[in-house]
């Protein structure tokens, strides 16, 4: 019975926390910033270059011929047309560096490919890709 009570007044607890969507989200970027480095996640300020919806990054790390390639995909997605539309690939460099300027690892990659990603709203299935890869030392 006394953890039943426990259990019931805990339940109360949680179901009454006036947490913001925001602010969890935040604390889990926070921990993965700690995990990765200062920087990982993409910044607002790429955002705002090219007004995109959506941003990701994935690391990668191959071995081809006993040689070892690590690479940064910084994937943005549903950018403004008028602005991918206008020399896309002096976006690509521009949101390149200024992610190889925050990121404090960005060191230790060789190459990074910055990928602009445009779905259709009225079929999600019709995608269109445009990829750009640069050398980290270019910069």
């Amino acid at each position: 019975m006394k953890s039943n009570l426990i259990y019931f007044f805990c339940l109360i607890w949680l179901s009454s926390c006036s947490c913001e969507p925001e602010d969890i989200a935040k604390l889990a970027f926070s921990g993965m910033e700690n995990i990765m480095g200062e920087g990982f996640m993409p910044s607002e300020e790429i955002r705002a270059m090219g007004r995109f919806q959506g941003m990701s990054v994935n690391l990668s790390q191959s071995t081809v011929d006993d040689e070892v390639e690590s690479t940064i995909f910084l994937k943005l997605e549903n950018g403004d047309p008028a602005i991918l539309g206008n020399q896309p690939e002096i976006l690509a460099r521009k949101c390149a560096e200024t992610y190889l300027r925050d990121f404090e690892k960005s060191v230790d990659y060789q190459k990074i490919t910055v990928q602009f990603i445009q779905s259709d709203p009225s079929n999600p299935e019709n995608v269109a890709m445009q990829e750009y890869t640069f050398d980290t030392k270019d910069f």
